[in-house]
């Protein structure tokens, strides 16, 4: 049986994650099987051959992908040349629509299979890419179950697969563990998380008004701690800058390299951009705000083709708000300060925020690396060895 060459595209951090998962479950049935494209570190640990790597695409907001456009069109352009070449059996675009459903539409005209792993945010904004959708991709795995009957009714073959941070995630947190794991101090004060986002864009936008709402923070709760992974030299460069010039330099704030699901597991609160780290403070059963901010002519064009009053996953999947949001101009300090305070305080709030959060963990808990593995090898056994 010929070799199995699977080309595959991810970037930012969550993308990196369910690709190296798939990679491994794929690899368990095609031990021989090379994977090549764009990805990142986890990617690469599971034998992945990254042509240009995952940051290349960890750009957001089209202000900001405007402003980088140049750059990632002509590595789109050289990928794509690159793969009519070698022709893989498969190719497999994780998330990042905007790139890789341009990509999978040339790549399936010119006969090679592609699946698109996660669905664009269809059922928040822009609806009507479920057409343009299912011209570009063969299949689509989606990781919540309210996704599929979007697509069905266009006839694009989808795969309901979970989410993999539910799989590797525990269903019980033990708090007093993950503080002592990062050695932090015994202490009946409260520990808050600060997630500004994976970014450079990201953390640019939100440094500054999470260090503002730690002040804030600080003034209620005098003796609280902040604990800030952040994900990268870069992003950690910014947030640094941003406390020398805040003069917040000697505030109780622990800054991690990476370490996001410990400081989730041990604070007592969250102030978490949003985006897939809202996910992982639901499944680690955390109470949490959700904020955001980009540049105002990023808001605005999405403020336009928005069409559901929130954007938070553990608010999507409950269908309703179960935790604050603040977007753009209405979060500001003040506003996420008393809304995570009064959070930490209210025990009745956490105690329902805990059992729901546990459902959403059950029904999201589905195998998805094998599940997803399962959907796209039909397409590698139909093409000809």
């Amino acid at each position: 049986m010929a070799r199995s060459h699977i080309a595959l595209v991810a970037g930012e951090a969550s993308g990196d994650l369910l690709a190296a998962h798939l990679i491994e479950a794929l690899r368990r049935r095609l031990p021989d099987a090379d994977f090549c494209g764009i990805g990142g570190p986890k990617m690469q640990h599971a034998g992945f051959d990254a042509w240009w790597p995952a940051e290349t695409l960890a750009v957001r907001g089209y202000a900001e992908v405007l402003s980088h456009y140049r750059e990632i069109a002509g590595v789109r352009r050289a990928l794509l040349k690159r793969l009519l070449k070698e022709r893989p059996d498969v190719f497999i675009g994780v998330d990042a629509p905007d790139f890789n459903l341009w990509l999978e539409r040339k790549l399936k005209r010119a006969g090679i299979p592609t699946v698109h792993y996660v669905s664009p945010s269809v059922w928040a904004w822009r609806g009507g890419r479920v057409r343009r959708i299912a011209k570009s991709v063969d299949q689509l795995l989606a990781l919540f179950p309210f996704e599929p009957p979007l697509y069905e009714k266009v006839g694009l073959p989808v795969s309901y697969v979970g989410h993999p941070l539910a799989d590797v995630l525990p269903l019980e947190v033990s708090r007093k563990a993950a503080r002592e794991l990062l050695e932090l101090p015994g202490t009946s004060d409260p520990i808050f998380a600060l997630l500004p986002g994976s970014r450079q864009s990201e953390v640019s936008f939100m440094a500054e008004l999470f260090i503002q709402t730690a002040g804030r923070l600080r003034e209620r709760f005098p003796n609280a701690l902040f604990l800030v992974p952040l994900v990268s030299r870069e992003t950690r460069d910014l947030f640094e800058t941003t406390l020398w010039k805040l003069d917040a330099q000697n505030w109780p704030i622990k800054l991690l390299f990476g370490h996001a699901q410990e400081a989730l597991a041990a604070c007592d609160g969250a102030l978490v951009a949003s985006g897939t780290a809202t996910l992982e403070a639901a499944l680690l059963k955390t109470p949490m705000v959700i904020a955001y901010r980009m540049s105002p002519w990023s808001w605005q064009l999405m403020k336009r083709m928005r069409y559901q009053p929130w954007v938070g996953l553990p608010n999507v999947l409950a269908g309703r708000f179960v935790v604050p949001e603040f977007l753009q101009d209405d979060a500001t300090p003040e506003n996420l300060a008393q809304a995570l305070g009064n959070l930490v305080v209210d025990v009745e709030v956490r105690m329902r925020l805990d059992n729901l959060f546990t459902d959403m963990h059950r029904q999201l808990r589905q195998n998805t690396a094998e599940k997803a593995a399962a959907a796209v090898l039909p397409l590698l056994s139909s093409v000809p060895a």
